[in-house]
Parts: C-alpha cells; sequence; structure tokens
C-alpha cells in the first residue's frame, strides 16, 4: 500500500524472515524516504505484529545482533512453565515478551531525503519466532 495525503506519506512493507533473527531494512526504508521527496522530514515506521520487533544498531559487525539474540535467549527462554500461552508452540509467549521488552516503533528525522542515521547504524526487523513470516511495516513519511 502507498498513499500520501495531508503531507504525509505512507507504504506498508512486507518483510520476509527466516525465524528467529534480524533483518536489515535500512534500504527499503530509505527508498521509502527518497519516494517521499522531502528534504526535512520525520519517518516512522510501525510494525504491526505482536511477536517482532523493530530497532536501530550497529550496522557493521554482525556479531552485534548474534550477541543481542543470545542476551535475550537467556532472559527470556521459551517452553518456560511460567508461561500459560503456548496456543502457537514452546516460543509464543517468549516472542511476546520480547516484543515488550523491545520496541515496535521508531521515529527517525529525514534531512535532504534521508534517515539521519549515524555512521555505523541500521535499522533492523527482529523476528522472535522460530519460525518464518512475512512482517507488515507501515512508514510513514511527514
Amino acid at each position: 500500500m502507498n498513499t500520501s495525503s495531508h503531507g504525509v506519506h505512507r507504504e506498508t512493507l512486507t518483510v520476509a524472515t527466516r525465524g528467529r533473527s534480524t533483518v536489515d531494512i535500512t534500504a527499503m526504508v530509505g527508498n521509502v524516504v527518497r519516494a517521499a521527496g522531502p528534504t526535512a522530514a520525520m519517518c516512522n515506521l510501525f510494525i504491526q505484529h505482536t511477536s517482532a520487533s523493530l530497532f536501530i544498531n550497529e550496522n557493521a559487525d554482525p556479531d552485534v545482533r548474534e550477541d543481542l539474540e543470545r542476551f535475550m535467549s537467556g532472559l527470556v527462554r521459551d517452553g518456560d512453565p511460567m508461561f500459560r500461552h503456548v496456543d502457537e508452540g514452546p516460543d509464543d509467549m517468549s516472542a511476546h515478551v520480547r516484543t515488550m521488552l523491545t520496541r515496535t516503533s521508531l521515529t527517525i528525522p529525514v534531512q535532504e531525503g534521508a534517515c539521519m542515521l549515524g555512521i555505523w547504524q541500521g535499522i533492523y526487523l527482529w523476528e522472535h519466532r522460530s519460525a518464518e513470516h512475512n512482517r507488515r511495516i507501515v512508514v510513514s513519511v511527514w
């Protein structure tokens, strides 16, 4: 979906995941920002799911994202007996907790038609489920 009204440009991205992992969406978001056309603006990202999240972090060394996954796996364990909500398997409730501990939206300033990310920053979708999914992210530029 691609809409523009009242100074807001909005697109919905669909991102395929490979199961529990991170997906670099920096270029996809950058394409939406460029298509919006403003030289100075704000960009908001919102993921329409309860078991995946968004984050900005190091884009040079993939060990950072692997370390984040190891940390989160130790903090929130799949199949923990305290969880009653396991309708979709042992990673069901743990994925919801992971999402609550992270973010479902980000807002980034835009200058000269590009997100004002730092030199080592990238934008990522973090899949918290074990299975592959198609995730929807609404990108709004105003």
